[in-house]
């Protein structure tokens, strides 16, 4: 199959076809007791002709919408995490070659990815783990290509791989142009060249293939360097803004599936003679993770189109989607793993165990490609430039109708940055509010929101002003710059809240959303919610335990070839 079927997708998934077997809660549940790696799932992602989507376009595949990738991504997490990571791995290992690769290059692996080979991204060693410029992994210059010697640990699918993309030192004294990118073809190498190390055993994704690799004067050929030798360090950095952004996907799949299993305990549980459902403090959880997932869901949304549209900002926009949105759904699970009682921390029994293994799963997004700690640091590298351009409001406004909606330009790799010089969502913010103020007077929305989003703008100024003054180098960062950069993301997203209510239908559902997505981001900005603001998170509630059941619209990939 070339691509994926939505229909045939959304059946295999959803446990209404025999083939769904490998998907099931007591299979999965069987594997993650054992550790053992969910192969029949992945095998039968791959029949269904997933791997041809993490095929950039460019080179024969069907990726050209990252926001389908996502969607598809979401949509296996949320039936199994680690079928997610294990499987969604090959487009982590194999998008250094789309954005750096010679193309000859990239077509063999566009072919042999197709095909189903698994493509692992080998970044980390054992004694430096996300400092990688301490790597110690070498490749020399030998004649015809170069002599690879060290290891890589904490690799995903390090033994499954065919290949494996690796960043190594190709001079001496390291430094940042003292690294390389190379795709090896493990099938290539000598015997006795290479060794897989033992698989580490893990609190969460027990399932998935997490050992390493290392090289004992392993020779490949000139032809495995991708890109230019000296430029690893960029185009792991570029690379990483669109991963990051995918990992995401992860966390909206796994509150997505936490609502499947609590929304249905709430409506049927009873607890002295009253369903669960019916109490206040748990109607107003259930609504607080509604919201909490609108949010993330919309972040998501705004970043993956903006690496097509906003291009230049994605090493911003990159950070801060991935330190927000793992750390918000986590949240919101821990709050869900209090609603299920007991249930929620039983690994056999009560749906199998499957709310457990999907909270202990999700704890290792937060961790994929970058830490908090890490991506936080990268924004705080960036409170001088956005001071600036808070000031000054450079944004290009002709960009963020395209970054909200409708068609997206093909991804163009050529215009990413290291660092991005502002960010269009938050410096338009002030013009978001006063839209939403106009639409307060004129009747369209409650005052309560209009109030909200001017409560937002003012921590927004706040925000900056701190950015202004704060006293820090690269090597001394004080604490209070990962505060600031926490309150910066909550910033983020109100704008991203804001700028999609202006953008799109004035309906009742809309204005519920923003009232309830908006009282969240304040709440955890730390402002007062107050009951009547509360009140938008209980309507959200009656939407999840009314009739129509939660639900997740998977994307449509488009034929290739289609007009866009």
């Amino acid at each position: 199959m070339s691509h994926v079927s939505v229909t045939a997708f959304d059946t295999l998934l959803d446990g209404s076809d025999p083939a769904s077997d490998p998907f099931g809660a007591a299979v999965n549940a069987e594997l993650d007791r054992r550790e053992d790696f969910p192969a029949e799932a992945c095998a039968a992602l791959d029949a269904l002709g997933l791997p041809a989507h993490y095929v950039d376009v460019r080179h024969g595949g069907r990726l050209r919408d990252m926001t389908e990738l996502v969607g598809l991504q979401r949509a296996v997490a949320r039936r199994d995490l680690t079928v997610a990571v294990a499987h969604g791995k090959t487009f982590l290992g194999a998008a250094p070659v789309w954005l750096a690769g010679r193309p000859d290059q990239a077509a063999r692996l566009a072919e042999s990815v197709r095909r189903g080979a698994v493509v692992s991204w080998a970044l980390t060693e054992r004694d430096h783990g996300g400092d990688l410029l301490a790597g110690e992994l070498t490749a020399r210059p030998v004649p015809g290509g170069w002599r690879l010697d060290g290891e890589k640990w904490l690799i995903n699918n390090a033994g499954r791989s065919r290949y494996v993309c690796l960043l190594a030192r190709t001079r001496e004294g390291g430094g940042p142009r003292g690294f390389s990118v190379f795709l090896v073809d493990k099938s290539r190498l000598a015997p006795g060249s290479y060794r897989v190390l033992p698989k580490v055993r893990t609190h969460g994704i027990r399932g998935a293939d997490i050992s390493g690799i290392a090289f004992d004067g392993a020779v490949i050929d000139d032809a495995a360097l991708v890109g230019e030798a000296g430029t690893g360090l960029d185009i792991v950095l570029r690379t990483l803004q669109l991963t990051r952004i995918l990992c995401t996907a992860l966390s909206l799949g796994a509150l997505d599936h936490a609502l499947d299993v609590a929304v249905p305990y709430a409506r049927g549980r009873n607890l002295y003679g009253r369903d669960l459902a019916t109490l206040p403090r748990v109607r107003r959880t259930l609504g607080e993770a509604a919201a909490a997932l609108d949010v993330a869901e919309t972040v998501v949304d705004v970043a993956a189109r903006s690496i097509h549209t906003l291009t230049p900002e994605l090493a911003l926009v990159s950070a801060v989607t991935k330190a927000l949105v793992p750390n918000l759904v986590q949240d919101t699970l821990d709050r869900i793993t209090e609603l299920l009682g007991v249930r929620g921390f039983l690994s056999e029994g009560y749906l199998d165990g499957s709310f457990a293994k999907l909270e202990r799963d999700h704890r290792i997004v937060a961790v994929f490609d970058g830490s908090t700690a890490v991506t936080r640091n990268l924004t705080a590298d960036h409170f001088p430039s956005l001071a600036r351009s808070w000031r000054t409001t450079r944004a290009d406004r002709a960009l963020l109708p395209a970054t909200l909606a409708g068609p997206l330009p093909p991804f163009a790799p050529e215009r990413l940055r290291l660092l991005s010089a502002g960010s269009t969502f938050v410096e338009l913010l002030p013009e978001a509010t006063d839209t939403i103020r106009r639409a307060a007077r004129q009747g369209l929305l409650p005052r309560e929101t209009a109030g909200m989003a001017v409560e937002l703008e003012a921590v927004t100024r706040s925000v900056h002003r701190s950015m202004d003054s704060l006293d820090r180098t690269p090597r001394e960062v004080p604490q209070t710059a990962f505060d600031l950069a926490e309150r910066y993301e909550l910033c983020f997203a109100g704008a991203a809240v804001l700028h999609r209510w202006t953008a799109g239908p004035r309906s009742a559902d809309a204005s519920l959303r923003l009232r309830a997505g908006l009282a969240l981001i304040l709440n955890r900005l730390g402002l007062p919610c107050g009951e009547r603001r509360s009140e938008a998170h209980d309507r959200l509630a009656d939407g999840l335990l009314g009739p129509a059941r939660h639900s997740l619209t998977l994307p449509s990939p488009r034929p290739q070839g289609s007009a866009r």
